[in-house]
């Protein structure tokens, strides 16, 4: 039996009657892209006191920031979605638990912090990278002028490791985009989950995923664009183009 085509499927009103078939897609990117970005903030935040930590002079620091981050980047991330979701609200006491289970878009909160702290391990990583790729001079300088050990890391080296790892930051951001898919495991209608409803009540399932692969498509292209154009806007003219030619530590 041969596929019936049909690409009008679109323009049809899904099964609650109020929306098209391209609305609800558009819903669900919209859903994507605020998992996306409210991730991306607690990942950026967490893996850059992480990558600090790790470079950090005071080896218990160090300790600390390698356990955080094989912790979270040696567990699947479809395990840790279920861990946030079902097993967090039954091991918290009885009344947060039961708060937790009925808050409003809990999938949603849930998914934002999976995401983010499961991507806050590698954005450390790369934040380590980017410090330890700079010369030891720069942060004997800075304490040599009276600047404390944080205000090196925040005025001379931390600077200059997010411009060395811009590109990097880009994938791990269009990476958080496509993994917010795992949200449809808990319940949250991003996306994917918005193609796969579209086909279970339509049946047209070449048509529902073509239409959020292309969604994807132009939401990363956006995104790729957009880095490329801040890291021209950053970039420190004769460094990083420098740095860039460096082999890679361990090479």
């Amino acid at each position: 039996m041969s596929y019936h085509w049909n690409w009008h499927i679109f323009l049809e009103k899904s099964p609650d009657g109020i929306y098209a078939y391209w609305q609800l897609l558009i819903f669900g990117a919209g859903w994507t892209l605020a998992t996306a970005l409210s991730a991306w903030v607690i990942a950026l935040a967490m893996g850059s006191i992480v990558g600090v930590l790790r470079t950090a002079p005071l080896l218990w620091l160090v300790h600390l920031g390698n356990a955080y981050v094989e912790l979270f980047r040696n567990i699947p991330l479809l395990v840790q979605m279920f861990l946030w979701y079902f097993v967090l609200p039954e091991l918290m006491p009885g009344a947060i638990g039961d708060w937790l289970k009925q808050l409003n878009n809990a999938s949603f909160y849930n998914a934002v912090v999976c995401l983010g702290l499961y991507t806050s391990a590698r954005v450390a990583e790369q934040v380590k990278a980017g410090i330890l790729s700079l010369r030891s001079g720069q942060r004997m300088a800075g304490l040599a002028m009276g600047l404390t050990l944080p205000q090196v890391y925040r005025y001379v080296l931390l600077p200059m490791a997010f411009r060395i790892i811009l590109p990097p930051l880009s994938s791990e951001f269009l990476n958080i985009i496509k993994n917010s898919s795992v949200a449809l495991t808990i319940g949250l209608i991003e996306l994917t989950a918005a193609a796969r409803s579209m086909q279970e009540f339509s049946f047209q399932v070449f048509e529902a995923f073509t239409g959020a692969t292309l969604i994807y498509i132009v939401i990363n292209i956006v995104v790729v664009n957009g880095m490329r154009w801040l890291e021209g806007r950053l970039a420190v003219p004769g460094f990083i183009g420098r740095v860039r030619n460096m082999p890679a530590a361990g090479h």
